[in-house]
């Protein structure tokens, strides 16, 4: 009765069956142990579908895999694997229908473990399932190697990419990202113009064409530009709204740090004059409002006032409209007589008709962002990871693959 139980359990199906049970409540492990029905015939496994033929076992091979908890009891199957001579010659180890792609694992478990570190650090997954962190990482880079192996590109058009720190000491990653399918494509150590050159590779040898690449969103590195240029020819780039943005944010944050130094007002306020205003708390808009008497004259409310007008830029409703509100902008800023605000205007200036043609495509790096932020708390959970593990991590939380396809009892996305 027991035995038939855990059968149905485990959807052990004949010829395969339930040996024996051995449970040991003082080291709380239950072991069970399958066999396979004695002048069982078995196909081989490197037949084709149309070709399958029929072989009775050679001789077998003792084989065990971790299977998931029953209850709080730690489960092990065991089985007695079979081998079969081909005609010629060669002997091949049967596969068994619960092993997983690692070994030592079955299905459900794997499955398990990937559902896990989809949710906490690699190292919490170990703790709390009793596998080494050698082990885990070992099964996720096999389902990601399998499940991006088989991945099509050809339908690739539209791209972002920027980098990501991984560490420390100023080790970076790029992600190149599907801005359409909002999924990480490509992961590439570095952030030079060969990561633009490892992309490439990549994309064509995933039956994508750099050809067809038409847009591309990245910030105004000359590496990422050149990178662009050289290798995606039919390429218009856009920048980034949000890092120049950020940039001019930094300017406007380097007036108020040097005015800061001889007005006492402005100690303690420093995000009224980086928040957008629907951002800003009821005390915040009172205290922005008060600075922005024109008897202060501060030189951090103009650089704020030039931050919010860049910002109203976007809203334009044409292109032409949008070159007009750009030029009025840059001419507002270089005559403010504000050094890094004045700074920032010239490089945009350089970058010009990247950041025209934003009213063209629309594209920004809103998506690599929020896939930042999901890897930059998980590094930080995890207390940083070596490169090739962040590469894994990074494919796991945000390249949406499908491991259905390899595990039919992982979730599919």
């Amino acid at each position: 009765m027991m035995t038939e139980l855990f059968q149905q359990a485990l959807h052990i199906n004949s010829p395969w069956l339930i040996k024996s049970i051995d449970f040991n409540a003082e080291k709380q492990r239950l072991d069970i142990h399958i066999d396979f029905k004695r002048g069982s015939s078995f196909a081989d496994p490197d037949a084709g579908d149309d070709e399958v033929k029929m072989y009775k076992a050679y001789d077998t091979v003792q084989k065990a895999w971790q299977h998931l908890n029953f209850f709080e009891y730690e489960c092990h199957l065991h089985a007695r694997v079979p081998r079969i001579k081909r005609e010629d010659g060669k002997v091949r180890l049967i596969p068994t229908p619960w092993e997983g792609k690692v070994s030592g694992f079955t299905q459900l478990f794997e499955a398990l473990l990937i559902q896990l570190c989809k949710a906490m650090p690699v190292h919490n997954v170990s703790e709390l399932t009793g596998v080494s962190d050698h082990k885990i990482w070992r099964v996720l880079d096999t389902y990601i190697e399998l499940a991006k192996k088989d991945e099509d590109y050809s339908n690739i058009h539209t791209i972002g990419m920027d980098e990501t720190s991984i560490a420390r000491g100023h080790e970076y990653i790029t992600l190149f990202v599907d801005l359409d399918e909002k999924k990480t494509l490509h992961v590439s150590a570095g952030k030079d113009n060969k990561t633009v050159i490892d992309f490439v590779e990549e994309l064509e040898a995933k039956k994508g064409d750099r050809k067809a690449i038409k847009q591309v969103s990245c910030d105004m590195s000359p590496a990422f530009i050149k990178g662009v240029k050289e290798n995606l020819p039919e390429a218009e780039i856009t920048f980034d709204k949000f890092h120049i943005i950020k940039l001019i944010n930094e300017a406007v944050d380097q007036v108020r740090r040097e005015e800061g130094c001889y007005t006492p007002e402005l100690k303690g306020n420093r995000y009224i004059f980086l928040k957008n205003e629907a951002n800003l708390t009821v005390k915040q808009k009172g205290i922005k409002e008060e600075l922005s008497m024109a008897k202060l004259n501060l030189k951090s409310v103009r650089a704020m006032q030039i931050r919010e007008a860049f910002q109203q830029v976007y809203t334009a409703e044409s292109t032409k409209e949008f070159e007009s509100l750009l030029n009025s902008w840059y001419y507002w800023a270089t005559h403010s007589q504000l050094a890094p605000i004045v700074k920032v205007a010239k490089t945009i200036k350089k970058h010009w008709e990247g950041i025209l043609s934003w009213k063209k495509s629309q594209i920004n790096n809103g998506i690599l962002e929020g896939l930042n932020s999901i890897l930059q708390a998980a590094k930080r959970k995890a207390r940083g990871y070596k490169i090739q593990h962040f590469k894994t991590i990074t494919y796991l939380l945000t390249g949406k693959l499908d491991f259905s396809k390899i595990n039919k009892n992982c979730l599919p996305t």
